[in-house]
């Protein structure tokens, strides 16, 4: 297994458009596997050459290897000529990030750190996947212990948008954004523990999902984190959520949430009039997190945009008033210092250096805390929690920019580029977090200079199948300036 793609490449021959083999949606690889018209082994052969046309400029990948892919996509493919395919999406392509276990892979994390942690058994997700035939590509980058909102890394050097080079892929699920973008295939599961899936998603033009806590279960579970899809398409999102939202023992905060209706939203784009298909939503419109950077002008005129969507439809968003602070962002950050200057203790002092300076500089002010300091950040979170519940609870979808700007230079380690001030753009993600309410993006415009613009729609816990039905059904009704042309992209 090669640690980085780096092959010279071809292009697939397929060309770069929406009928490319390796941009189709996940149903629609299925149903061709179905009737035989390609097979899993074609599809991996243009995905292939797809990573290798462009992952030499975008560095998405942290581990691939063709010939792996090759292998399992051949086995795929025998399964469906017997007719005893694992599932419906046997032999479709996906990425995992890299902090999510692969068996006998390693997991640095992001960091040039020597000896990265290889594990001996894989992670739900990991497992989920296989189990239904499905071919994993690889595992994508990351940034430095996940705590940049960007694609710069220690270890991997910086990935890219698939958009523009120049800018951010996001982070710090960098990379399975930049292999959505750039249709390495359907599906990529990302982490979010503040924004980690949806910023990629925002600043590429994504359909992205933070699911409801427990939801899918993690290897790794802490408070605020989850794992969930990014797609070109909010029906690729649901799709990857029918294959991992499965409940597993393995993580004790996993939930055994009912059944949930995920071919709702993977379908055809909905034909119905609103975005419940019956009756309007309770919508609450949010422009003012409280706390960081100000919204941007044409950020703000997009996500305005998708209420007037809703309200086309008789859900009439009512504003919704800030209810975090700068105080309560603040204390959640310096509690994450705290917690990633614990990691940085135990390094020996020639491995630090190895990290990015910019990770060690925001996490050595963890070492002014005291206990009682600590305790009082840790706390941070139970009252984001509690506000965020309060705040939304009499809506069925609260509408919100996903982040308060555009793309940035994709040399720059946050949108702020001032280790004091970090968590200047996810005072509208981190809430969703804290409370374990889901959260999906879907692009909703672009800026002048061409950056996507996601917006984020949220709602109440476990309600992930009916908040992922509502966005498909703005995807299906947003105005033709809000979608992305993925033709466009090189």
């Amino acid at each position: 297994m090669t640690e980085t793609a780096r092959e010279p490449g071809a292009t697939s021959g397929a060309g770069t458009g929406r009928n490319a083999i390796h941009a189709l949606s996940a149903v629609e690889m299925s149903r061709a596997f179905a009737a035989g018209t390609l097979t899993p082994a074609d599809v991996a052969e243009a995905v292939i050459a797809r990573v290798q046309e462009r992952e030499p400029e975008l560095n998405a990948f942290y581990r691939f290897d063709a010939d792996d892919v090759r292998a399992k996509a051949r086995a795929s493919a025998h399964r469906w000529e017997d007719g005893v395919p694992l599932s419906r999406w046997d032999g479709v392509p996906c990425t995992v990030k890299e902090n999510i276990a692969r068996a006998g892979v390693p997991k640095p994390s992001g960091t040039a750190l020597p000896h990265p942690p290889v594990s001996g058994t894989n992670a739900p997700v990991t497992d989920r996947l296989l189990e239904a035939g499905v071919v994993i590509l690889g595992s994508t980058t990351m940034p430095d212990w996940g705590m940049l909102s960007s694609g710069v890394s220690s270890r991997h050097g910086i990935t890219r948008s698939a958009w523009n080079t120049a800018w951010t892929a996001g982070g710090s699920s960098a990379g399975a954004g930049a292999a959505a973008a750039a249709a390495y295939g359907p599906l990529h599961v990302g982490t979010d523990i503040g924004g980690s899936i949806r910023l990629p998603g925002t600043w590429q033009g994504l359909a992205t999902l933070k699911p409801s806590a427990g939801l899918v279960p993690l290897d790794a579970p802490y408070p605020g984190r989850a794992a969930g899809p990014l797609t070109r398409t909010v029906g690729d999102a649901a799709v990857l959520m029918d294959l991992i939202a499965r409940y597993d023992i393995r993580d004790h905060s996993t939930r055994p949430y009912p059944a949930m209706d995920w071919d709702g939203a993977s379908g055809p784009a909905p034909a119905a009039p609103t975005p419940a298909g019956a009756g309007p939503l309770r919508v609450a419109l949010h422009l003012d997190a409280g706390c960081g950077a100000p919204v941007e002008p044409e950020v703000e005129a997009a996500v305005r945009g998708v209420g007037e969507v809703f309200a086309s439809a008789g859900s009439v968003p009512e504003v919704l008033d800030p209810f975090m602070s700068q105080d309560l962002m603040d204390a959640l950050d310096n509690f994450w210092r705290t917690r990633s200057y614990a990691d940085l203790q135990l390094l020996a002092p020639e491995e630090r250096p190895l990290l990015l300076d910019y990770i060690v500089r925001w996490c050595s002010r963890g070492a002014a805390f005291s206990g009682a300091d600590t305790i009082g950040h840790y706390n941070s979170m139970d009252s984001i929690r509690q506000r965020t519940v309060h705040a939304t609870a009499g809506y069925d979808v609260v509408i919100s920019p996903v982040a308060p700007m555009a793309a940035f230079p994709a040399e720059q380690p946050m949108p702020v580029p001032d280790p004091e001030r970090t968590m200047a753009h996810i005072g509208f993600t981190v809430p969703y977090n804290m409370s374990g309410q889901p959260a999906v993006t879907v692009n909703c415009g672009f800026t002048a200079d061409g950056r996507p613009i996601g917006v984020q729609l949220s709602g109440p816990v476990g309600t992930d199948d009916r908040l992922l039905r509502a966005a498909a059904w703005y995807e299906a009704n947003r105005p033709a300036s809000a979608v992305p042309d993925w033709a466009e992209l090189p």
